[in-house]
């Protein structure tokens, strides 16, 4: 099988960033967003996703990291999008829950061509607006949304418990969705084509 590969450029006045992505790799990531917690966990979603990722990105952080948190997602998403193809052979749907302590996450993944992207993170939780090192929930949401309507896939998020540990519960979603994603891009030899009667994704 080809190795699934790309490299994805964009540049704006608020940001410049360079994506390499491996889909087909072993966990090695080389990543400097400017952003360290976001550092942390795309070096962990590599990992667990067994992705090999390098991301370089200079952005206007001075003013807030919502433009690099969010353009890193948009070429991410863009990035899996033009390693992965036509998508022929893929399993096209994951799941896995993850935990972290006292964190358990859900989710359920499926490469459909569809942007959407549904979870449960602003419904009565107590600790959604907690900040670890500048990042929070919101930025976490923004940047999977970014990714999500670029790939374009359906992300199901759970959040099925969390306590007072912010990390603990972002890790476990980062962890999750990287896991979900490297099932849903397995090929399985018994897929004959492209996963889907309408002959397309």
């Amino acid at each position: 099988m080809k190795t699934r590969k790309t490299k994805i450029v964009r540049k704006t006045k608020e940001t410049d960033i360079l994506i390499d992505l491996t889909v087909d790799g072993k966990g090695r990531s080389d990543v400097k967003t400017g952003i360290p917690f976001l550092d942390h966990m795309l070096t962990l979603f590599a990992k667990h996703g067994l992705f090999d990722l390098k991301i370089k990105a200079k952005g206007d952080i001075d003013v807030d990291i919502h433009h690099t948190n969010e353009d890193i997602g948009i070429c991410l998403g863009q990035a899996f999008e033009k390693a992965l193809g036509k998508k022929e052979g893929i399993r096209r749907f994951g799941e896995k829950t993850v935990p972290m302590d006292e964190a358990l996450v859900r989710v359920v993944t499926d490469i459909s061509g569809r942007p959407f992207m549904n979870s449960n993170w602003f419904t009565g939780g107590v600790y959604e607006t907690r900040d670890v090192e500048g990042y929070n929930l919101e930025y976490a949401r923004q940047f999977f949304q970014a990714m999500v309507n670029n790939f374009p896939i359906t992300v199901n998020v759970s959040i099925l418990s969390s306590g007072p540990d912010m990390h603990h519960l972002l890790e476990a979603i980062f962890k999750a969705i990287a896991k979900a994603l490297d099932e849903a891009t397995q090929v399985d030899p018994r897929v004959k084509g492209v996963p889907s009667t309408k002959g397309r994704l």
